[in-house]
């Protein structure tokens, strides 16, 4: 096993069965939110879905405990997280499932490494901040994985548009600041808002995270679904939390 581990790295159960993940703290390590969106994706049996910004391989990961996807891509531009994610896959004997592509997504499409309408899911958790806003951190990894400067959500939106497939199912989890810049872009691409879900980390607080679901060339209906809390009064994780680590 240590043969897998490089200097800084451990190795965490991440509660979905007996998944587990490579990580390097010092580098980035997964949160609530890419848990939040890949049990709140609904991927068909034997489907294809890709996840644009996998870091390590966590989303798809997940997605190989709760669903019978025939195929699990993530897509990375940092190296050392895509070679982590490499490991990943070998680490929980997931290679006939689970791929990664270490590249820009803004390349996806145009240097050929997907084809175009080609997958009935994708997923993203982007970074958050804006190009210019925020305070950017010193880790250039973590500079990387939370602020947009290599890519922007106007290109991971256009990049899922032209992945999917016509009514094609697109998940996203981002800020609720950014909702109008979401929506606007998704309409753009032909891609329709469908549902949406306001995820705050206790009854008592504002909304942090937003989940939304598009169709492409969807028809025009949002539905607003109920709110999720993370935490309860003594700062355990809520029934729906721990529901969704549950296999469907």
């Amino acid at each position: 096993m240590n043969e897998l581990l490089k200097d800084g790295e451990r190795i965490d159960e991440i509660g979905f069965g007996n998944l587990r993940l490579i990580q390097k703290p010092e580098d980035f390590c997964y949160g609530i939110d890419a848990v939040l969106l890949a049990t709140f994706a609904q991927v068909k049996k034997r489907g294809r879905a890709v996840d644009l910004g996998t870091g390590t391989g966590i989303i798809p990961l997940i997605l190989s405990h709760r669903t019978e996807a025939s195929e699990l891509v993530g897509v990375e531009i940092q190296k050392d997280s895509y070679e982590r994610g490499l490991r990943n896959i070998s680490l929980n004997d997931l290679s006939e499932r689970v791929s990664i592509i270490n590249t820009d997504i803004k390349l996806l499409t145009k240097d050929k490494k997907l084809s175009p309408g080609s997958f009935d899911t994708v997923l993203s958790n982007p970074p958050y901040v804006s190009g210019n806003g925020g305070l950017k951190n010193k880790m250039a990894a973590k500079t990387i994985a939370r602020h947009e400067t290599t890519a922007g959500l106007a290109d991971f939106i256009r990049e899922a548009a032209l992945l999917l497939k016509d009514r094609g199912d697109f998940y996203l989890v981002h800020r609720p600041n950014r909702l109008v810049d979401i929506c606007t872009l998704s309409r753009k691409n032909k891609l329709e808002p469908k549902e949406l879900m306001f995820v705050s980390p206790n009854r008592t607080a504002a909304p942090n995270i937003l989940l939304l679901h598009c169709v492409k060339n969807g028809r025009p209906e949002l539905k607003f679904l109920d709110p999720l809390f993370v935490y309860d009064e003594e700062g355990n994780y809520t029934e729906e939390i721990l529901k969704r680590y549950e296999r469907i």
